[in-house]
């Protein structure tokens, strides 16, 4: 029931920050958009909330009220903020024709949106407990393997590649600037989440010199 609840509400906010403020249904990269958005998501949520209730639980507790610590409440806020400005200012784009995005571009777009949706779906099937928020639950164990060998963070890894595919798979060069200005936001929630993990998570300390980056193998 939580599932079918986040995802009605999770269309009526597409439609109102994407066909709102283009003026017009007449968006078809939208409409592309929500199509691989929905058809990316929806199969991985059903298998959770039938195989891993607790996982899908986790997935759906979200937002800045979520979150336990006060760094990660402003965050999120900004987080919640730059996401909506980023759609908003795609959809613009497109209303007002300031930007002329190729069909390759846009494929591209989506492709990449896809691939992010993907990875975090993925991250978590390998660990039920990765949540939307930042905490660490009692008897929870240390994950190292699979995308966890990779990178530290590979939910925010997919994530960047999905925010990153989001303005051009709507066709939009302007909204990149909205996923720029994303940027040190993620950085400075995955510092402050390394820095419970380290103080909270058993073996984390040690798996931190294992596995040397954070987001992007050999980068960072």
């Amino acid at each position: 029931m939580k599932l079918i609840v986040q995802t009605v509400l999770g269309l009526a906010f597409f439609i109102a920050v994407l066909f709102w403020p283009a003026g017009t249904f007449d968006y078809w990269q939208a409409w592309v958009f929500l199509a691989v958005f929905i058809a990316t998501t929806i199969l991985p949520s059903i298998y959770l909330a039938v195989r891993h209730p607790d996982a899908l639980t986790r997935r759906l507790k979200a937002g800045p009220s979520a979150e336990t610590r006060p760094a990660q409440r402003i965050i999120m806020t900004l987080t919640v903020a730059l996401v909506v400005a980023t759609f908003v200012l795609s959809s613009l784009d497109h209303r007002f024709g300031w930007s002329q995005v190729p069909m390759w571009l846009v494929v591209t777009g989506n492709v990449l949106v896809a691939a992010g949706l993907s990875v975090a779906q993925l991250v978590v099937m390998q660990n039920h407990y990765a949540a939307a928020t930042v905490r660490v639950e009692a008897d929870q164990p240390l994950v190292s393997t699979g995308l966890y060998g990779l990178v530290r963070h590979p939910m925010y890894t997919g994530a960047a590649v999905m925010m990153v595919g989001t303005p051009l798979a709507l066709g939009s060069l302007w909204g990149l600037l909205g996923v720029a200005a994303s940027a040190p936001v993620i950085v400075a929630r995955i510092r402050d989440e390394e820095q419970m993990l380290t103080e909270e998570l058993t073996g984390y300390p040690e798996y931190r010199t294992r596995v040397r980056y954070r987001l992007v193998p050999y980068l960072w």
